[in-house]
């Protein structure tokens, strides 16, 4: 238990930290370059992360594997075998796919509804390669469980992405023009990346043997879990050809429709994601401690933390909830100066729910050995998703996505936790605490919507927002604590067993 208290802790600060500037330099982004230029970077960014996806996915998680076992063994040069290999693996891999994107950009021109995607697809190419070399240091560096190695690094890429990012950038540029200054910012972050990773690879003792037959076992191992999550990657990259098209079907110019959606994937569903942070440091350290609980079979520990991790994932992802609902136009409106994200985040904030509960049933399912069973669920949810993308375009415009994308996860995840039951024999309560904390918000909409309403007219934009802001959270934490949701009971304990436990050793 106290490891992993110990790695969420970590992860979570960094993760906290790395996603707050990723979320500065958003707005920042949106009032420097504009939607279209957001939109036109988003396009191409997601058929990257294809190709990225291809090189890196399964490949990170088979090399953490594979040197947490060679680490029982003190086998160190196996580690420096592996590594040599699948760096040379990964080179190869990338590069093909390089090749592949220059010689038939052609055909890409035709599949994007902007051509000037291509363009930045190009810029974004030579990030793969560093990324791929990037992901087999850093599945070496998490098999040593050297998880303050890797968080240094994402938030060293962060900060040279920002800072390259802020240095090109200039005025007067068009969204072609400001779109390359973001990818070209994205490409030097990751050469920068990848090169720390690496001395901090030597640095803490890592070896480079020579490349063997090895590569064939890591293949075999890596190919199921690659190709099930490049199946699930291809997700944005429909969404970001067939979404514009049809929205330019329902009467959207082009540049109408690249600016609503640039304003939806790169101003509001950023905000979206912000208890990500905190889940997903949750789950990189439940899934090993569940995998190790499998093994032993002991069927009540994983119960007992697969319920405190249900009730924790409903409790952050309720926490801003209320207030994206009551004040979110006016946030849109303060960080983006865009009406329309502002409005897009008021209808869209519910998703942060299922979106938490599907992060974290995805998690434990692949922690239990069902990998592929997660993917179909996602798949199955992802159906009903782009069946709202090509149908209701017409009728609601881009809300067609926010239905669409709630649908997913909301399906996706209730499949999950079904799973999650049959397959291990445990109980899970979702609805009663989901219940509860519907019924906490309601209120906390209602007040928190008022007295912002009020405040709105006699204070500045930014201190009604502030103090409405607070306002929300205080109640929901207030309200929380009431039912016995929130209990700070557990931390007093903890709290005084370690200072008991000072005392004695002092």
């Amino acid at each position: 238990m106290k490891s992993i208290v110990k790695n969420v802790a970590v992860i979570t600060i960094f993760s906290v930290l790395t996603r707050f500037l990723g979320f500065l330099f958003r707005i920042f982004l949106s009032r420097a370059i504009g939607p279209e230029a957001l939109g036109i970077y988003q396009v191409a960014l997601s058929i990257f992360m294809v190709l990225l996806t291809i090189v890196s996915s399964g490949l990170t998680l088979i090399i953490s594997r594979m040197t947490a076992t060679y680490r029982v063994k003190s086998d160190n040069k196996s580690i420096g075998d592996l590594v040599s290999t699948c760096v040379f693996m990964s080179f190869i891999v990338s590069t093909i796919l390089c090749l592949i994107v220059l010689c038939f950009k052609g055909l890409f021109k035709n599949i994007f509804t902007d051509e000037n995607c291509v363009n930045i697809l190009i810029i974004l190419l030579p990030s793969l390669i560093f990324s791929a070399i990037y992901s087999v240091f850093r599945g070496a560096m998490w098999g040593k469980d050297n998880y303050f190695g890797l968080c240094v690094s994402e938030l060293i890429e962060q900060v040279v992405k920002i800072s390259v990012c802020v240095l090109l950038l200039g005025s007067g540029l068009s969204a072609l023009q400001g779109a390359k200054v973001v990818a070209w910012s994205f490409t030097i972050s990751c050469v920068v990346s990848a090169v720390f990773v690496l001395l901090l690879y030597f640095f803490y003792g890592g070896q480079i043997g020579r490349p063997t037959k090895i590569y064939k076992s890591v293949i075999r191992q890596a190919s199921p879990i690659t190709g099930v999550r490049v199946l699930g990657s291809f997700t944005a990259p429909l969404i970001a050809l067939i979404l514009p098209a049809r929205l330019i079907g329902a009467g959207y110019t082009s540049h109408q429709a690249m600016s609503i959606y640039g304003v939806a994937l790169g101003m509001t569903f950023p905000l979206l994601f912000l208890p990500s942070a905190l889940i997903s440091s949750l789950t990189t350290a439940l899934i090993p401690d569940i995998s190790m609980a499998m093994v032993k079979n002991d069927l009540k520990h994983i119960e007992r933390r697969v319920q405190t991790s249900v009730n924790f994932t409903l409790l952050v992802s309720f926490f801003i909830v209320p207030v994206f609902i009551a004040v979110g136009d006016r946030i849109g409106l303060f960080l983006y100066n865009d009406v329309l994200s502002g409005t897009l985040l008021q209808f869209s904030a519910w998703i942060m729910i299922p979106m938490g509960l599907t992060n974290l049933s995805s998690a434990i399912l692949n922690s239990i050995g069902c990998e592929v069973k997660s993917f179909l669920n996602y798949f199955v949810g992802d159906l009903f998703m782009f069946l709202s993308i090509l149908i209701l375009p017409k009728y609601i415009g881009i809300n067609a996505l926010i239905v669409g994308m709630g649908m997913s996860y909301v399906i996706s995840s209730v499949l999950n936790f079904s799973m999650i039951k049959k397959k291990v024999k445990i109980n899970i309560s979702v609805l009663p605490r989901l219940a509860l904390l519907i019924l906490i918000s309601l209120p906390t909409i209602a007040l928190t919507s008022f007295v912002g309403a009020l405040l709105s007219y006699a204070l500045p934009m930014v201190l009604s927002l502030a103090l409405s802001c607070i306002l929300g959270v205080g109640v929901y934490v207030l309200l929380c604590m009431v039912f016995g949701v929130l209990n700070f009971s557990v931390v007093k304990v903890f709290l005084s067993e370690k200072l008991l436990k000072k005392r004695k050793n002092a």
